[in-house]
């Protein structure tokens, strides 16, 4: 994929609409970790607990993007970010944070959060880099610092359209698809590109639908109760 072309700089908007959708929560992770600390450290705790999980997370993406070209780790992981993708649209995300009152247990503690909480996003980035590390690395450069500095403004905008969760959902089940039909072990399945497509136009579909239905059901008992 050329630097800056059409093709790569699609996928990069991908990436970072993963990254929006999957880990927009993390300034909540971080401020829940961090509260218990002295004031006049906090900020101290938010910037070290962000470069190290921006690091594990960096590696750890780089490190999917190699193993995924593996034969039969594509299939696995497309069949796992489909799940994600409709937990995306169907479930709660829950913060159970503990918070730590000395400097360096409350990084600590943000980095092992965000390294727990972010195998989701490490698996749909390294999938939709599709091979580029320069995608990896340009994505988390743009989109961490969003994360981390602009989630409150980004959780409001995905309560108030919730539209924008249900396109980062379809980007997810799209990537999934496209993860799958590449699987190496399944080249003759898919050899017919009428096929593919079919594929991955129903995976696509079958994701938005059961995880806006699911959903629908969840608001439908919360109004009940």
């Amino acid at each position: 994929m050329e630097l800056f072309s059409m093709e790569w700089l699609v996928a990069l908007l991908g990436i970072i609409l993963i990254d929006l959708v999957l880990a927009g929560d993390n300034a909540i992770v971080i401020g829940m970790a961090a509260r218990n600390v002295p004031k006049e450290q906090q900020k101290k705790v938010i910037l070290w607990g962000t470069v190290g999980a921006i690091v594990i997370r960096a590696v750890a993406t780089l490190a999917v993007v190699w193993l995924l070209q593996v034969p039969g780790l594509r299939l696995f992981g497309g069949l796992l970010l489909v799940w994600i993708a409709y937990k995306l649209l169907a479930e709660d995300k829950k913060h159970d944070i503990t918070a730590k009152d000395n400097l360096w247990a409350a990084i600590r503690t943000i980095i092992i959060a965000d390294a727990a909480m972010g195998i989701d996003n490490v698996l749909a980035v390294g999938a939709a880099a599709h091979g580029s590390f320069s995608l990896v690395i340009i994505g988390l450069l743009v989109s961490v610092p969003i994360m981390v500095w602009g989630s409150t403004l980004i959780l409001g905008w995905m309560t108030r359209f919730p539209i924008i969760v249900f396109a980062g959902a379809g980007v997810l089940a799209f990537t999934a698809a496209k993860m799958i039909t590449d699987e190496p072990m399944l080249h003759t399945w898919f050899a017919a590109p009428a096929l593919k497509w079919l594929f991955v136009a129903v995976v696509l579909a079958g994701v938005l639908l059961l995880g806006r239905r699911k959903q629908k059901a969840a608001s439908l008992a919360d109004a009940e109760a």
